[in-house]
């Protein structure tokens, strides 16, 4: 079991989802203690269940900025937050697609991350291990007509998150980017073993790389994307 994560808190906002339970496995393996929190209650004790250690996993409403505060002050001193909260909408060119997809897309993507950042920043400033991860999507930097509102609400995130970057690196801490095309989870190797999925990123590798943007080893990583993508 590796522990360079030992003694370190960890929240993991979006922990149910499909990539949540391999990357709370992989941060747990590694020692650390983990804040769950997500839409379901059932799924994230089930989430919970499987990881060695005790963890908190609690529902939060992210768009309900006290509600995330008030999260993050239960939980004392926070080392480092990983942010997996997702979503996507498209699949129609500008003219046809709904802003209703930008505005669904607003409060996944941006709005929980603004209320996160707000929430964890004092933290992670005061942490000796201070870190930030935001899993983004290789769309932000090349958006397709078919793709607006999701690849704006993408760079929307990337362009905040750098930005706390900068503000977490005058307090020794940082915040850098994971980017990939799409995720492969456990269950869609499951559900089909022979397809190749070519242009998407495992759970486990996007695991592996959070791990390591948590680690010591990226005490000077700050403000930067990190491509698991082809």
């Amino acid at each position: 079991m590796n522990q360079d994560l030992a003694g370190r808190t960890v929240a993991i906002a979006g922990a149910a989802g499909g990539l949540g339970p391999t990357v709370a496995r992989r941060l747990a393996d590694a020692g650390a203690r983990l804040a769950l929190t997500d839409v379901d209650q059932s799924r994230l004790d089930a989430v919970a269940a499987e990881l060695p250690g005790e963890h908190d996993a609690r529902v939060v409403d992210l768009l309900d900025e006290q509600a995330t505060r008030a999260w993050a002050e239960s939980l004392g001193e926070v080392d480092a937050v990983a942010h997996l909260v997702g979503g996507w909408r498209g699949g129609q060119p500008i003219d046809k697609a709904s802003l209703d997809d930008w505005r669904l897309l607003h409060d996944l993507l941006i709005r929980t991350l603004q209320h996160t950042s707000h929430a964890f920043a004092p933290a992670l400033k005061a942490s000796d291990h201070g870190r930030f991860v935001l899993i983004s999507a290789a769309a932000a930097q090349k958006p397709t007509s078919t793709n607006a509102a999701y690849a704006a609400a993408k760079a929307a995130a990337e362009a905040w998150t750098l930005a706390l970057a900068d503000e977490l690196g005058e307090h020794g801490a940082t915040a850098n980017i994971v980017v990939i095309n799409a995720i492969l989870t456990p269950q869609m190797r499951a559900e089909n073993p022979d397809k190749e999925y070519r242009s998407f990123t495992s759970a486990e590798d996007i695991a592996e790389a959070i791990a390591y943007l948590l680690s010591d080893a990226t005490a000077k990583m700050n403000g930067k994307r990190l491509a698991l993508h082809p």
